[in-house]
């Protein structure tokens, strides 16, 4: 598939990356890993000023979607500048209500407040002013940054409730705080809907949030090259740049095929959204996005050496990162699984 981005695409992933290039990502990371959550909820109001939630947003909730291509188009940004806080969790549950409220999808049955939830949260999710949190157990069984979300949803089996943090987890990156929602936790929060189409509005939510992860690890993975070529270039040894060695060159460009492998699956993925293969084409793209920035991620510390296990050096916000979102929404071994029962009819 040859996959080439419009002009208008391109235009808003290159305002993207010059609007974080000069916002502070890290600090905003750090300042998330130490418990502060307000330069990064400043951060998300400029996303959302730049029209990012409103992709996942339906027009007539106040965004400007679903469009899956310039989502996948923004994450990449995302995860290049390793922006912190629930930004797959909160489209997943943007299309999650979008989908309830819709006449194809809304829930039937007890407590069935979904359409109302849809209304009063889908407007503010695009204007950036609602983060929201979103668990799906146990495909997802963790509620991210949970304790700063203003709204933590959860689908237990068929039915679709509201949810309050526990006590989190220790993450393997610090800026990611993770409260477990196992099956049948949920039960004290409000139940919002319950029936099949909540059942069916789950799974679309956790296709669309897993390609929103495969986006974010196609960016931690073209950073993690960018800045280890950059120093392989400058870092000298035996009187010339490591770079300049066959081993470390080797090494790089085994990165760079990775990611530009990942690169058409994962939009050939957005382009698949609405059709019965979009959740193949889902696992096949978060499969491949994961193990090309866990080798980005590997080839990295390799090239940096000691420096880069160090807090102090940004690269590493961008390991940990690649290392936690490989196993979010879904590992590469169970999204493996699910291709070969696509390809199978298993």
């Amino acid at each position: 598939m040859k996959f080439v981005l419009d002009a208008e695409q391109r235009l808003f992933g290159e305002t993207l990356n010059k609007l974080l290039a000069g916002a502070g990502t890290a600090g905003a990371v750090r300042a998330r890993a130490a418990g502060d959550p307000e330069p990064g909820r400043a951060l998300w109001r400029s996303l959302a000023g730049a029209g990012v939630f409103a992709l996942a947003v339906p027009e007539a909730a106040g965004g400007a979607g679903p469009l899956p291509v310039e989502l996948v188009t923004a994450f990449h940004e995302l995860g290049r500048h390793a922006v912190p806080g629930p930004l797959a969790e909160t489209v997943a549950a943007a299309g999650l209500l979008a989908r309830l409220d819709a006449g194809t999808g809304r829930g039937s049955g007890r407590g069935d407040d979904a359409g109302g939830l849809a209304a009063a949260w889908l407007p503010r999710i695009a204007e950036g002013t609602a983060v929201v949190s979103l668990a799906l157990p146990p495909a997802v069984p963790y509620a991210l940054d949970a304790d700063t979300a203003d709204l933590v949803l959860v689908v237990d089996g068929d039915e679709l409730r509201t949810a309050a943090p526990g006590a989190a987890l220790t993450s393997l990156d610090p800026a990611r705080r993770l409260f477990p929602v196992a099956a049948g936790a949920a039960e004290a929060g409000t139940a919002l809907a319950c029936g099949p189409a909540v059942r069916a509005a789950a799974a679309a939510a956790f296709d669309l949030g897993a390609l929103a992860c495969a986006a974010q690890l196609t960016g931690v993975g073209r950073r993690l090259l960018e800045v280890t070529v950059e120093y392989a270039m400058t870092r000298r040894q035996f009187g010339r740049p490591i770079g300049s060695f066959q081993a470390v060159k080797h090494r790089l460009a085994d990165v760079l095929v990775a990611l530009e492998h990942t690169r058409p699956l994962v939009h050939g993925a957005a382009l698949a959204y609405g059709s019965p293969d979009f959740p193949r084409d889902v696992s096949a793209a978060k499969a491949a996005a994961s193990d090309a920035a866990h080798a980005a991620a590997g080839s990295a510390l390799q090239v940096h050496g000691a420096i880069g296990y160090t807090d102090e050096y940004d690269l590493s916000l961008w390991i940990r990162k690649a290392r936690a979102l490989r196993s979010a929404w879904g590992s590469p071994a169970a999204h493996r699984s699910r291709v070969l029962s696509c390809l199978t009819g298993g």
